[in-house]
């Protein structure tokens, strides 16, 4: 599946997730960043109620902020088929996975770079979806970190052995080649590989590799 990040779209935003939002893709992926947890800031609620609007495809919400409650309750109106929170944000990991699941939306749960699975196997079992930062999250055009490959082959194996059900997500530096280093992922994020060329034939291509 392709979930197609939207955090550096071109302008008119609303206009071009229109014409995104229509094409073979899985989902929108929308990045939310505060300034704190991360060192960017994306645009705000309001901002992005605005333009997600216009898509026709479910959103796939990834929270990179320090106020994960707030923002859980802000981006649940608009019914998106997961939001996701990073590990390293929160104290009490089980309650807002409880959180997210009253709200009757799936849950993800993403790791950075430096964390390491070992660190989340207890909280597997109640995921929706791991997502695996394969760059430092906050900002897009970074280059694949090759690393991230073991984790999503530790992720599949834990995975098969215990009989989970969560999907594995990756994030960072996707394009045509290092979507080849991700065996055993289920939703790839892309963004500018995408964003800044033309839309239909990078997901043409995309969708070529993954079948």
């Amino acid at each position: 599946m392709i979930s197609a990040s939207i955090l550096d779209i071109k302008e008119p935003k609303d206009l071009e997730i229109y014409k995104l939002s229509r094409l073979d893709i899985d989902l929108i992926h929308v990045d939310v960043m505060d300034g704190i947890f991360v060192e960017n800031k994306t645009m705000n609620f309001e901002e992005h109620k605005n333009i997600l609007k216009y898509s026709v495809k479910p959103f796939d919400v990834h929270l990179m902020v320090i106020d994960v409650k707030k923002h859980i309750d802000e981006y649940s109106t608009l019914n998106p088929k997961y939001i996701t929170f990073h590990y390293e944000a929160v104290s009490d990991v089980r309650s807002v996975i409880n959180y997210i699941k009253e709200k009757n939306i799936k849950v993800g749960m993403s790791i950075k770079p430096g964390t390491d699975v070992s660190e989340i196997i207890d909280y597997l079992q109640y995921l929706d979806l791991v997502l695996v930062m394969s760059v430092e999250p906050g900002r897009g055009g970074q280059f694949f970190i090759e690393n991230s490959s073991k984790k999503i082959q530790q992720l599949n194996e834990i995975r098969e052995k215990l009989s989970l059900n969560y999907v594995i997500e990756v994030d960072g530096g996707i394009n045509n080649e290092t979507i080849n280093l991700c065996q055993g992922c289920d939703i790839f994020v892309v963004g500018s590989f995408i964003t800044k060329n033309d839309y239909n034939n990078q997901v043409t291509l995309l969708k070529e590799l993954l079948r």
